[in-house]
C-alpha cells in the first residue's frame, strides 16, 4: 500500500524527534503503535464480516437453487403419478367394458338367435 523504505523512515523519525522532542517521543510512538494495532484489528474485523456476508449470500443462493430443484422434481413426480393414475383408470374401465359387453363373435351369435 505505502512504499516506504528505510531512508524515508529515518527522515520521519528525525523530524518527529525534532518536532515532538525526546521526552514525549516514546509516549507518542507507543500511542501510534496502539492506534496502528487497533486499525489493523478493525480492518481484519471488517474483512471477516464481508467474507461472512459473501458466504451467507452464496449459501442463500445454493438454498434457493436446491428448493427450485426440489420443487421441479416434485412437480414432475406429481405429473407422472397423475398420468399413470389416469392410464390405469382407463385400462380398468376398458377391461370392465370388455367384461360387460360380449366379444364380437358372441354378439353376432346372439343377434342370429334373436332373428330366429
Amino acid at each position: 500500500m505505502f512504499d516506504i523504505g528505510f531512508s524515508e523512515l529515518m527522515v520521519i523519525a528525525l523530524v518527529a524527534l525534532i518536532v515532538i522532542g525526546p521526552e514525549r517521543l516514546p509516549r507518542v510512538a507507543r500511542t501510534l503503535g496502539h492506534l496502528a494495532g487497533r486499525l489493523q484489528r478493525y480492518v481484519a474485523d471488517v474483512k471477516a464480516d464481508i467474507n461472512r456476508e459473501v458466504e451467507l449470500d452464496e449459501l442463500k443462493k445454493m438454498r434457493d437453487s436446491m428448493q427450485e430443484a426440489a420443487t421441479g422434481f416434485e412437480s414432475s413426480v406429481t405429473t407422472e403419478m397423475k398420468k399413470t393414475e389416469s392410464e390405469l383408470n382407463a385400462a380398468v374401465e376398458g377391461k370392465a367394458e370388455a367384461e360387460v359387453s360380449p366379444p364380437p363373435q358372441a354378439a353376432t351369435a346372439i343377434e342370429e338367435k334373436q332373428k330366429q
